[in-house]
């Protein structure tokens, strides 16, 4: 059997899959849906832990990966939520970074969250604050961003309980923002690179935004790696907001 597919995270990326992999580890799901995994950076991980299916609209995120999950056993399909076979249910739902992106968010919540079996979990991670709106969030095709009162009062809206929300990035994230605002701001500004003017479009290709290479990727795995364990410090501070729940079916 081959060797195991893990590929570089980004910097943000990292600060969250050091709070989700624990998590993870603690709820021991056997099979997870993963909805808009991007380029699978996340889901090769996840497949690595359970039996995984992702789904992931934009064709080119799709194509990579898929081929960074099947060698982990795994499945991604080409769609969105609506591709998950008929009566499939799972020990965990999850979407990082993807409620931001819809403009009805509630309506597709409500849809992902019927497909949790019955005493099983919920997952998001969403950006923090709408304060801090910026470049990056306009470019990346963000409708919004979230207080923990706003993402706890969505995921009561849906049915779901036992809805538990922290924060994460604290205290680096903030400088990693900045400095994506500033690099955001520019492609924005660039007329020989215009952006598209729909949000949906600008939403579909931002799991490619940023991607690192393999050896960036090892780089920034260790230059996060003390990050990680300063933000334990400081959960309800941060750029980023963790909410695990369990779903409407109890």
């Amino acid at each position: 059997m081959s060797a195991p597919i893990t590929p570089p995270l980004t910097a943000r990326a990292n600060l969250r899959w050091a709070v989700v992999r624990p998590t993870l580890e603690r709820l021991a799901p056997k099979d997870i849906l993963e909805l808009g995994c991007g380029q699978g950076a996340v889901g090769a991980r996840l497949a690595q832990l359970a039996s995984y299916t992702g789904v992931e609209p934009d064709e080119a995120s799709w194509n990579v990966a898929s081929s960074r999950v099947t060698p982990n056993g795994g499945t991604v399909l080409h769609g969105d939520h609506h591709k998950v076979p008929e009566g499939a249910e799972f020990d965990l739902v999850c979407a990082f970074e993807v409620l931001e992106h819809i403009a009805d968010d509630r309506g597709n919540l409500a849809d992902w969250v019927q497909f949790i079996r019955a005493g099983g979990k919920l997952m998001v991670s969403v950006p923090a604050d709408q304060h801090r709106f910026g470049p990056s969030d306009e470019l990346v095709g963000h409708y919004r961003r979230y207080s923990v009162e706003q993402l706890t009062s969505l995921l009561e809206s849906v049915g779901c309980t036992d809805i538990a929300v922290r924060r994460y990035g604290w205290p680096v994230g903030y400088a990693l923002e900045a400095v994506s605002n500033r690099v955001s701001a520019k492609k924005l500004a660039e007329p020989a690179a215009p952006v598209s003017d729909v949000i949906e479009e600008r939403g579909a290709t931002s799991g490619r935004f940023l991607q690192p290479k393999k050896v960036a990727g090892q780089a920034l795995k260790l230059g996060m790696a003390p990050f990680t364990l300063i933000q334990e410090l400081a959960p309800k501070r941060g750029i980023g907001l963790i909410a695990v729940a369990t779903g409407p079916k109890g």
